[in-house]
């Protein structure tokens, strides 16, 4: 597997991006860790993990609403958790991407009829 590098991402850019959009890039990378589940390549799971916890600690150092911290510092938890255990379901992950959607309305409204 080749390693592909990756762009980064500052905290100034990531906070131009409203709450909903932030949620949905997340999802985004659960998403595709779901297509490689499905693939059963989990390293390239590992690789979608690995961002969307990069992408949730960007979001915790943002945070301007303070009533999700706790809930997405929960959120980390598991997915850190999903993270170090090699045998993840598909199952479980898209639990985790639908209560992640759950944290705001507008990105649960725009993705409402996909999940």
């Amino acid at each position: 597997m080749d390693i592909k590098p990756r762009k980064v991402l500052t905290i100034e850019k990531w906070q131009q991006f409203p709450f909903y959009k932030q949620i949905l890039m997340i999802a985004n990378e659960l998403n595709r860790a779901k297509n490689w589940l499905s693939k059963k390549d989990f390293q390239e799971v590992k690789g979608c993990y690995e961002r969307a916890l990069e992408l949730v600690d960007l979001t915790v150092d943002v945070l301007i609403d303070k009533r999700y911290l706790k809930e997405l510092l929960r959120f980390r938890e598991v997915l850190a958790e999903m993270y170090i255990n090699n045998e993840v379901a598909e199952k479980q992950n898209n639990k985790l991407i639908k209560v992640l959607l759950l944290f705001n309305k507008d990105s649960y409204n725009m993705l409402a009829g996909t999940i």
